[in-house]
């Protein structure tokens, strides 16, 4: 019995993707241009089982120089917090991507494969009186030309603590959170 759920755990930690499993797909992930100039999305955060504890909305903008660029997020929730992160990214000639953010422990570090983006970071998240760190395996998925769809996986010691889904979208003309 051991051995089995062992086999079965060992099975399906085994299996993840990866960038090559998006190698043929489109429409093209392009992390510069589709994040130049103003998008809006909005995202939901659920707990370890599922359970929806907060939604948001935040609208991006950003900004490049050559292969340098800047995200400006500011994050509204349903809870009425407001936050800003601000990345600093830089596409190396490789098209693999590192960046920096005021919350986020070291560099985080990713890349595009045809339809698809996987970006890999520590981020500090303040709950309560104390501030935590979590790693963050995040993955985005093009629709279209407009549209992007983003699954980020939580985790802490190597165990899922939650799931965000956030819906991007750029569609002229890009509604904003506020105002």
């Amino acid at each position: 019995m051991r051995i089995t759920i062992f086999a079965l755990i060992f099975l399906l930690t085994a299996c993840s993707a990866t960038l090559d499993d998006y190698a043929d797909t489109g429409p093209k992930f392009d992390l510069q241009t589709y994040f130049t100039g103003d998008v809006t999305a909005w995202g939901i955060v659920q707990d370890y089982s599922t359970k929806l504890t907060r939604r948001f909305c935040v609208d991006i903008i950003g900004t490049w120089e050559g292969n340098t660029g800047r995200l400006h997020e500011t994050f509204y929730y349903n809870d009425g917090e407001e936050q800003i992160r601000i990345w600093d990214l830089e596409i190396a000639a490789d098209g693999s991507v590192t960046g920096t953010a005021g919350d986020v422990i070291g560099v985080a570090s990713g890349g595009a494969s045809g339809t698809s983006y996987n970006w890999q970071y520590t981020l500090q998240v303040p709950i309560g009186e104390s501030t935590y760190e979590f790693a963050i395996d995040d993955w985005m998925y093009m629709m279209d030309e407009h549209r992007m769809m983003n699954r980020s996986y939580m985790s802490k010691l190597g165990i899922n603590v939650a799931e965000i889904s956030i819906f991007f979208d750029k569609t002229p003309p890009v509604r904003k959170c506020s105002g």
